[in-house]
């Protein structure tokens, strides 16, 4: 479990209670890491992302369970993660905590959150192990 004491680690508990979008890397079988944009939700311990069944990062989780994690941030704003994921192939439901924090953004995109679900099907639990910045 990550130790959130001192200012630094009190500015990624809160970036990881308040950010909307988070940087996740996954790293494919030729060696490429593969940045990719991901809505999240932090879960007190592990970070919960939902992905369609065919999305890239699914394919290297497997291969490459070490993930990072980056928030959008200027030069003074760095913060990174590094974990392990884990996938869980059937999410039986949407995350309750997902839902109310990307209601509108489901909406905004023309969907239900029944849709959004049928699509984004596949839940990422990311344990972060560490993290650095400035």
């Amino acid at each position: 479990m990550l130790d959130f004491k001192g200012d630094f680690g009190a500015h990624v508990l809160e970036k990881l209670q308040t950010e909307k979008v988070v940087w996740l890397t996954t790293v494919a079988h030729s060696g490429t890491p593969e940045p990719n944009p991901v809505w999240f939700y932090w879960e007190g311990t592990e970070i919960l992302v939902y992905s369609q069944p065919a999305s890239f990062k699914l394919r290297n989780i497997p291969i490459h369970p070490r993930v990072s994690l980056n928030f959008e941030g200027g030069g003074d704003d760095v913060v990174i993660l590094t974990g392990d994921a884990a996938i869980e192939p059937h999410a039986p439901v949407l995350n309750n905590g997902y839902a109310r924090k990307y209601l509108q953004d489901i909406t905004d995109l023309g969907m239900t959150l029944d849709q959004f679900h049928a699509d984004y099907s596949v839940a990422i639990h990311i344990t972060p192990t560490n993290y650095r910045g400035f």
